[in-house]
């Protein structure tokens, strides 16, 4: 089986051969999970919102994990609100569940309600995203992946794109960013601009940089007005799939063709994003693993028996880019 770094290779090179998300809602189910022993374990979990492909993802991986470690999974979606969020968190403070974990929706104004789960004696753990406090010991462990890593990965596969298609002269940047202020815009923003004033501060240039807040809706949107406004860009910087696929959509209403006249590349390795690189409409992504749930079930387990962690648990490898290639383009070998 295919290594997750050597499929996205291998990824990359079919794409060029093609052409080249109260104020929390309850989700109703409240996964109340029986499972064995005394007591069962509970856990406050507070989801970002629905906002792509990845977070359904995210969501359901968390879900199933907490139902195949028989814990008691109280489930609540922010809606992409921090006040949200913090709605739900003190929630859970208030119903005394046995350890809180969130994918916090922006990085910064946590403070307040994590020293009120510590004051009740309550373990936080972050998941997906980080978060900045004037304490370290407000939250015990982080549970999610690299993202300043993936903006690098993002700008080095860029040179692979660009190569494949032969393109000369200037390479002009649209840059869709994900949601203002939340960890993931922040980091591959970051990483993607390290390489590129790296190796490249002569022919790259980022013309036009914007939220699309994470969604298809967003991208869509934003990507025809970075049109209007600079319609000789060549290169997409998406930092989400469904972003990159409004994008698309934009576009070809503009009458270029995505992937050719302008080379896209984006972040997360969803389903509909396999499609459109299938069609040559994404040139390469960048995976993300969204199935979080067993390493982070694996961790709530071990904040409640006291045992000490790291400050940051990278997320593990997985075949969910492999898995979604094969889901989306059946009958082809891998």
């Amino acid at each position: 089986m295919l290594t997750r770094r050597n499929f996205l290779t291998a990824a990359v090179g079919a794409a060029a051969a093609a052409g080249l998300a109260a104020c929390a809602k309850e989700d109703g189910k409240s996964s109340d999970s029986a499972g064995g022993g005394s007591r069962t374990l509970t856990l406050g979990f507070s989801q970002v919102g629905s906002e792509s492909g990845w977070r359904t993802a995210n969501s359901e991986s968390v879900k199933s994990a907490a139902k195949e470690a028989g814990y008691t999974l109280k489930f609540s979606d922010a809606q992409q609100k921090q006040e949200n969020q913090i709605s739900a968190i003190r929630n859970y403070i208030a119903q005394k569940v046995d350890v809180i974990a969130f994918s916090p929706v922006v990085v910064t104004g946590w403070d307040a309600v994590l020293k009120e789960a510590k004051a009740a004696k309550i373990p936080v753990v972050l998941t997906d995203r980080s978060v900045e406090t004037s304490d370290e010991s407000l939250y015990v462990t982080l549970v999610g992946s690299d993202f300043t890593d993936e903006g690098r990965r993002a700008a080095k596969i860029l040179e692979k794109v660009l190569d494949k298609a032969g393109h000369k002269g200037p390479v002009k940047i649209a840059q869709l960013e994900g949601t203002t202020g939340a960890a993931p815009a922040i980091e591959r923003a970051k990483g993607f601009k390290e390489v590129m004033d790296a190796d490249h501060a002569d022919d790259w240039k980022i013309v036009v940089s914007q939220t699309g807040e994470f969604t298809r809706a967003g991208g869509k949107q934003v990507m025809a007005a970075f049109l209007q406004s600079n319609p000789d860009i060549n290169v997409l910087y998406a930092h989400n799939d469904d972003m990159g696929l409004g994008a698309i959509q934009a576009i070809e209403a503009a009458g270029k063709k995505p992937g050719k006249d302008i080379l896209i590349v984006t972040v997360d390795g969803v389903k509909d994003g396999f499609i459109a690189m299938s069609e040559g409409k994404i040139n390469a992504i960048v995976e993300c693993n969204p199935l979080l749930g067993p390493q982070l079930m694996d961790v709530v387990q071990k904040v409640k028996d006291g045992e000490k962690l790291e400050r940051w648990i990278k997320t593990e490898e997985s075949d969910f880019l492999q898995d979604q290639a094969k889901d989306a383009l059946p009958g082809r070998k891998y």
